[in-house]
């Protein structure tokens, strides 16, 4: 099939699979009012990269036909900015909103089988040579993918991850003919209503867990016994001028519930092999999939940076310090965020076994600063915008004769009139101030891990040789303190 089109990306959602949003059990992905704008917008994606095929589109290595750059498992630097043009032009269709476009899971199992020796340790070869295959199949019929790599909790204080055996979450229940059945819970499938297939794969170390819940496959989201529980959805109107951002852009959340699923043999990557789960991940994950996730945030931060800019024109407050400074704080994220990609594919490397990646240090470093860019971004925002974010008229008010000659004496701005002011307006509070906004900063607040956890992160991978150096030539020198005395008096 190769890359497909929005036609039949949306073709393949009319699967039947167990999903709830809210009250409903959703029959059609594409006629509920919650998900159909989402799933337009998804489609938008897969007819995009034919759009731009040159960005987008590279030959399969194998067959020939025409796959998404981020299914390429990159050899070498060129490769990595090859596929940066084309994460960046996916990326600017949402301008970052959506976290979890195909292109995420493309680029992560692309890692995978790039390394495909990191997963064939401890006697998992049948494991690795599924892997391999599954991302063959992945990037030739460009299937959408979403993952639950968390697992769920019910005590905290009992540990992140289970120690021994427990019940609640993802596990292994018995051995059939053709797989395992596998019974529990997992969170948190972003995207789960577009998506064609689900990956359960590690999300970190479970040095205490039993064996049993050492899992990693991929199945279908319409597999017998699983089902999906979405949040509430925050995609409240298909009005593009009244929600530009949330009518589209709500990609949802789903809570996923293994109700005695059965998984082939041949889609499995782990087997309740414990070892394998707790080393895969440590090594050319990060650095290969985190060129991916911060061009999605460089892309967010620089649409809220010309968003700012455009309010500041209109109610033109640009000349005013405190605008500046906060214009300036925005451009301070904004340029971060580009030199650190920069500085991360320039520094490119080898990562074992032919793979290709960046440099994570300052992607480590840019990541764990995002969860308090992002709220700040979103105040910065309503801070220039103040009320005029809540004086924005609808469409029908604007298409009102009595009304709207009213309306534009009224509620002009500089250098636009009141119905492109209106939009202006209505589109930074989509961004910031209504469900999707405060649904997105909860996302960037904790994506790929709390600040917490990714400044340890980023102090755990740090190189220390340097800093040692500098630091060791003070610690180490051999002092003669009457010969530098002595030294100071002949000079003085």
């Amino acid at each position: 099939m190769a890359a497909r089109t929005g036609k039949q990306f949306l073709q393949g959602l009319r699967d039947g699979r167990a999903l709830w949003v809210g009250p409903d059990k959703v029959a059609s992905m594409t006629d509920h009012p919650a998900l159909s704008g989402a799933a337009a917008a998804l489609a938008e994606v897969f007819d995009l990269q034919h759009r731009e095929a040159e960005a987008c589109l590279m030959p399969d290595p194998e067959t020939g036909e025409p796959i998404n750059v981020s299914h390429m498992i990159p050899r070498n630097h060129a490769d990595l900015q090859k596929r940066h043009r084309g994460l960046e032009r996916t990326a600017e269709y949402s301008v970052g909103l959506m976290g979890r476009t195909p292109d995420y899971m493309n680029v992560t199992f692309a890692g995978f089988a790039g390394r495909h020796d990191e997963w064939a340790i401890n006697g998992n070869e049948q494991g690795a040579e599924n892997l391999v295959r599954y991302q063959k199949k992945l990037r030739r019929e460009d299937i959408s993918l979403t993952h639950a790599i968390v697992h769920s909790n019910v005590d905290l204080a009992k540990g992140k991850y289970p120690v021994g055996f427990d019940p609640v979450q993802l596990h292994k229940v018995e051995e059939t003919e053709h797989g395992i059945v596998v019974r529990g819970s997992r969170v948190l499938a972003t995207l789960a209503p577009f998506a064609d297939e689900l990956a359960v794969y590690p999300g970190g170390p479970m040095p205490d867990a039993a064996g049993v819940h050492a899992l990693s496959f991929c199945i279908p989201m319409n597999t017998p016994g699983l089902k999906f529980i979405c949040r509430d959805s925050v995609s409240t109107s298909t009005n593009l001028y009244e929600h530009p951002l949330s009518s589209r852009f709500d990609e949802q959340d789903a809570f996923v519930i293994f109700d005695d699923v059965e998984v082939p043999r041949e889609r499995l990557f782990i087997d309740a092999n414990l070892p394998v789960y707790n080393t895969v991940m440590k090594t050319s994950w990060w650095p290969n999939i985190t060129q991916q996730t911060m061009i999605r945030a460089q892309t967010k931060l620089e649409f809220a940076y010309g968003l700012a800019n455009r309010m500041a024109e209109a109610l033109n407050v640009t000349a005013q310090p405190q605008t500046q400074q906060m214009l300036g704080e925005l451009t301070m994220f904004t340029e971060f965020a580009r030199a650190t990609v920069y500085a991360a594919e320039q520094a490119s490397r080898d990562l074992g076994n032919g793979l290709w990646g960046c440099d994570q240090r300052p992607l480590l470093a840019l990541r764990a600063a995002l969860p308090t860019w992002f709220p700040r971004v979103n105040e910065i925002i309503r801070l220039i915008g103040a009320h005029n974010l809540l004086t924005t008229p609808s469409r029908a008010a604007l298409a009102d004769e009595k009304l709207r000659p009213l309306i534009d004496k009224y509620l002009l701005g500089v250098g636009v009139d009141a119905e492109q002011r209106s939009r202006l307006f209505r589109l930074a509070w989509d961004f910031t101030g209504t469900a999707l906004g405060s649904r997105n900063e909860q996302y960037e607040r904790f994506y790929l891990g709390s600040v917490g956890r990714c400044l340890t992160h980023a102090h755990l991978q740090a190189d220390r040789l340097r800093a040692n150096r500098l630091v060791d030539r003070f610690l180490l020198e051999e002092l003669d303190e009457p010969a530098v005395l002595q030294a100071a008096v002949a000079a003085s």
